[in-house]
């Protein structure tokens, strides 16, 4: 008896059916099509050699594992640089615990842990020449702008000077960092104004670059090889399939918030100055120092934020690529001087690193990668951390975001940053207002960076492997109801405004009374953690839809469609 798909209980009324002619002469030619298909399939099933399915490791490490690389995988294939984000965001919806990474704070011997953190070889420019290897013009010409710009860049410090000391009288009730932050942000801009000025007749990428007056530059990543805390260690020893990892590495995330004086883009990348046999090689990824304790030990906080990338603008603009960012060292001002000299220059290196890493890493997002999904090819900016008189310079090129989980042992490749000791722009400004002592040096390194011209390296396909071919944001969606959720939820979690409502907690005398006394047993269980709910395990996901209104429904007034679609990826 064939059932051809059909249940048991149903062939025994094909059998009476059947005795029509009609209806068996049907059966006998399905049977026949069925079986010669079957034949068919036969013939394909069968090879000279065996082949045999992969043996997958079933331990709960392997399992995890391979979780971790679907959702990495998943995250690899959403089509815009919005949904990957929402994507990510999506597993908490009350966030995601973060180390605070800002530019206002600095702690004490912390170059080693950004080295760590940020995967990063550092090196120290002795020579004032080192530099000079991006440069595209020769030592004549570079003389000639010198001295043309001297005398313009001497102007607006003594202009900034006396706008300062009137528009500011009160300047010396300020706290240090606002006064020198202000200051700093004056002589930048100026200096920003002339540098273009005079450059842009003889270099046309300025003419076409962007300039952002303090943008919001923010970014997160994973940074495995952690020790783990000890809330964690005493969890997974509770649990029988996780006794042996308890002590295991640790994932911590990271997320850096900035707000730069002055960051100028263009459509086009800078020249790598590292090629990539020299950042592919796992022996010299090794001599990255290793800081395994835990980021709070050295003064960092942890909180609950969503986790944003974000690089000075949104996603569709054409000048996507960084190329000059300035930032503020105003963070020395509350750094004790019992600290030491050597502490203070490390600190600007540190800063220095975690700014271009997470600069870079914004503009990688918004180009399909991020920590989970590695680059194709290197990205490079340039750094100046100032407040007005006192200069660092610093490149950067960024190689890879891997560093999470086994990464950090066996990614090969290594970022690289190198920069120039600090560097007096002038001495002082005498009672006359005059700049006193100039220094030409810092100049020219200004102009090098300034005529460090971007160029095409690949083609857009190649810079955005990731991206679909035809949708690449959200904006290019013709369905303007899925444009307009999505855009609602981007722009929601990258604000990383609280929740409307607070979140669930257990207070000091539910935690006394109920969880280690179990004094009110009586009392009706409608807590959370009476209920067996984890309000940090909430997905994005999870709340209710936007109802709408019986007038309103496109099905007409009847419809039972009373609430409206979402679009999460």
């Amino acid at each position: 008896m064939i059932s051809l798909g059909i249940r048991w209980e149903t062939c025994r009324k094909l059998q009476i059916l059947c005795t029509s002619p009609c209806l068996a002469s049907r059966l006998q030619s399905t049977v026949a099509v069925s079986t010669k298909g079957s034949n068919a399939r036969d013939n394909t099933e069968y090879t000279d050699e065996p082949i045999y399915p992969e043996i997958q490791d079933l331990s709960f490490k392997a399992r995890k594992l391979r979780d971790t690389e679907s959702w990495h995988e998943e995250i690899r294939k959403v089509p815009t640089v919005e949904e990957k984000l929402i994507k990510i965001n999506m597993p908490r919806y009350y966030g995601f615990k973060v180390v605070d990474l800002s530019d206002s704070k600095v702690p004490y011997n912390c170059l080693p842990a950004m080295q760590h953190y940020t995967r990063t070889i550092y090196e120290d420019v002795k020579s004032k020449d080192t530099l000079q290897e991006t440069a595209q013009t020769d030592d004549k010409k570079l003389e000639v702008y010198t001295e043309s710009i001297k005398s313009e860049i001497q102007e607006s410090i003594e202009y900034v000077n006396d706008y300062f000391s009137n528009a500011y009288p009160d300047a010396a009730n300020m706290e240090p960092q606002e006064r020198e932050n202000i200051f700093a942000r004056l002589i930048v801009e100026q200096v920003n104004r002339t540098l273009i000025n005079v450059l842009s007749s003889d270099f046309l990428h300025l003419h076409e670059s962007e300039i952002d007056y303090s943008p919001r530059h923010e970014a997160f990543w994973s940074v495995g090889g952690i020790n783990p805390p000890k809330n964690v260690v005493k969890s997974k020893k509770g649990r029988k399939w996780q006794k042996e990892m308890a002590n295991d590495p640790y994932n911590r995330l990271m997320q850096y918030s900035g707000k730069p004086f002055l960051a100028i883009r263009h459509r086009n990348q800078l020249t790598p100055w590292k090629n990539e046999s020299e950042s592919t090689n796992i022996e010299l990824a090794k001599t990255i120092p290793r800081f395994n304790y835990d980021p709070r030990t050295l003064g960092y906080v942890c909180s609950h934020k969503h986790l944003t990338n974000i690089p000075g603008f949104w996603p569709g603009s054409g000048n996507i690529f960084g190329s000059i960012s300035y930032q503020s060292r105003a963070f020395l001002q509350i750094r004790p001087d019992t600290y030491g000299v050597e502490d203070f220059k490390e600190a600007l290196h540190a800063h220095a690193i975690q700014s271009s890493y997470s600069w870079l890493l914004g503009q990688a997002s918004y180009n399909g990668f991020n920590t989970f999904n590695d680059l194709t090819y290197p990205m490079n900016t340039q750094t100046i951390v100032t407040n007005g008189r006192d200069w660092s310079f610093y490149e950067y090129q960024l190689n890879t975001l891997l560093v999470h989980s086994h990464h950090v042992d066996d990614n090969p490749k290594v970022n690289f940053c190198r920069g120039t000791a600090e560097m007096k722009l002038y001495g002082e400004i005498n009672n006359s207002g005059k700049v006193v002592d100039f220094n030409e040096d810092v100049l020219r390194h200004l102009i090098r960076f300034y005529i460090n011209a971007p160029e095409i390296h690949r083609s857009a396909s190649e810079r955005q492997p990731y991206l679909g071919s035809d949708v690449k944001y959200i904006a290019d969606y013709e369905n303007a109801e899925k444009r307009e959720f999505l855009e609602r939820v981007f722009k929601d979690l990258m604000s990383n405004r609280p929740r409307h409502l607070a979140i669930p907690e257990i207070y000091l005398w539910e935690k006394i009374y109920k969880i280690d006394n179990k004094t009110r047993v009586m009392e009706p269980k409608r807590r959370f953690f009476e209920l067996g709910i984890n309000p940090w395990l909430r997905t994005l996901d999870q709340h209710q839809k936007e109802y709408i209104p019986r007038a309103l429904r496109p099905e007409g007034p009847k419809s039972k469609k009373k609430w409206k679609e979402t679009f999460y990826p």
